[in-house]
């Protein structure tokens, strides 16, 4: 996610000198992007503050991580943590009382696509929440919330959202196998039609629900379909509270582990 959100934020025109990346092992989505752009690369951490300090790391990783920190953040360095699961209250126990935002971005924000929830915690100046917006804001919209809880909820639904419509297009472009098309044919269809569907969505001034009105004529194939997939039982919208709510209870037990 890390290199997700650098890549947005270069491919948005921000400044490469701009960034320093700290990372002992450069992985695979790091490489292309540190030898694409003049981005400094260091593996050991900066001796004097900095103005942000953006935490690309797994949560299991943070308490390691924290206390080697330290010297880059002073009074006035704004902490981005996106781990999902990691606590303000865990940073502070690391880093001392900062201004300390959590945002839980996704992986669109490397094609500036991406959709990022926000809350900050009382040090946040508003120039700092500002500062947030205008980061974050590179790769797509940013949306606050209001207390750190919700935050869990925000990495159920667009967190990890994009792996859910990954799975739609896998599990359509299977069905259109079943049904007799070319196991490339029906992928290339799944893919354009979820993109494209995607993409009246954003366009359009409609809810979803207005647009699915839109599409589905009376009697015809695609209420046929509809009628399968809003089933009261074991249907989508039932799978998918579930399946939201598993993605919610595994952030908050993040923060506990």
């Amino acid at each position: 996610m890390g290199a997700a959100m650098l890549g947005g934020w270069l491919a948005a025109g921000r400044p490469a000198a701009s960034f320093t990346v700290l990372d002992p092992t450069v992985g695979p989505a790091l490489k292309p992007i540190l030898d694409a752009w003049p981005v400094t690369h260091r593996d050991t951490p900066p001796a004097e503050p900095v103005d942000v300090l953006v935490l690309a790391v797994k949560p299991q990783m943070m308490g390691a991580v924290l206390p080697d920190l330290r010297a880059a953040v002073g009074p006035g360095t704004l902490v981005v943590s996106i781990a999902a699961g990691t606590t303000i209250d865990t940073i502070r126990q690391g880093l001392g009382a900062r201004a300390v935002v959590r945002a839980m971005p996704n992986t669109p924000a490397l094609i500036g696509r991406g959709v990022t929830g926000a809350f900050a915690n009382e040090h946040v100046t508003p120039e700092q929440r500002q500062e947030t917006d205008d980061l974050l804001g590179a790769s797509g919209p940013v949306e606050w919330v209001g207390r750190e809880p919700l935050i869990d909820a925000v990495t159920a639904v667009s967190g990890s959202g994009p792996a859910y419509v990954f799975l739609l297009a896998e599990a359509l472009a299977a069905a259109g196998e079943a049904v007799g098309l070319e196991p490339d044919l029906a992928m290339r269809l799944a893919r354009h039609t979820v993109a494209g569907a995607g993409e009246m969505m954003i366009r359009s001034s409609d809810a979803p629900e207005q647009l699915r009105r839109n599409v589905t004529s009376p009697n015809g194939t695609t209420a046929a379909a509809l009628a399968v997939l809003m089933a009261e039982s074991g249907g989508l919208p039932e799978l998918m509270n579930r399946a939201v709510e598993a993605a919610r209870a595994r952030a908050a037990e993040l923060s506990k582990d």
